[in-house]
């Protein structure tokens, strides 16, 4: 046996200036200080893991998102098909209403100009028993004018507003008879037409 050793493997003397040798008990407690590290690594693998899962779900549309497409044809409710029946009345009484100024109508429409204080247009003719329009022009600048209807007796069956010119308007007159009547600017009595009413 070599010179040191006292019979037991493992014991030895310890001399100056030589390196004991290690035991194996002692290299265990050596590895001790890497167990934290390795426990770092597990951590920040499971961190990462639970981050891929989070942006994963986070990505996925949830199902209480989702909304089913409304039927083709909703059914109306009472509410509305009252508030509709209305609207629906006045449309068509705008539509029957004839046109405040210019617009052509369902019934006859008339053209009369007034310019240098005479109708251009002396005769006229209408149906008769129908309500008609005379869309009246007034040419004659600062000059007021106007249209009346007037039968063989001289009684105003119609009579239009006074307006000065230039300007337009359209006059709303009710059905006549047939028959021949004169038409003729108030303000102006020297302008005068015939109106012919007829089938």
């Amino acid at each position: 046996m070599a010179r040191g050793f006292h019979g037991r493997v493992g014991a030895f003397r310890v001399r100056p200036g030589i390196r004991r040798p290690v035991r194996h008990a002692e290299r265990r407690d050596l590895t001790r200080p890497m167990r934290p590290l390795r426990l770092l690594a597990i951590a920040g693998l499971v961190a990462f893991t639970a981050l891929a899962i989070a942006a994963c779900s986070a990505g996925a549309t949830p199902a209480w998102t989702y909304a089913p497409a409304p039927p083709a044809t909703p059914t109306p409710s009472p509410a509305a098909s009252a508030s509709a029946a209305p609207s629906a009345a006045a449309s068509a009484s705008v539509a029957a209403s004839p046109a405040a100024s210019g617009g052509a109508t369902a019934g006859t429409t008339l053209d009369l100009t007034a310019q240098n204080i005479q109708f251009q247009e002396t005769t006229l003719q209408a149906p008769a028993g129908q309500a008609f329009q005379i869309q009246f022009h007034n040419a004659d600048a600062g000059v007021p004018h106007n249209v009346a209807i007037e039968d063989a007796s001289g009684t105003v069956l119609f009579k239009g507003d006074i307006f000065s010119g230039v300007d337009t308007k359209v006059y709303d007159v009710p059905a006549l008879p047939a028959g021949t009547y004169k038409f003729v600017c108030q303000v102006h009595p020297n302008m005068v037409g015939t109106l012919t009413v007829g089938p």
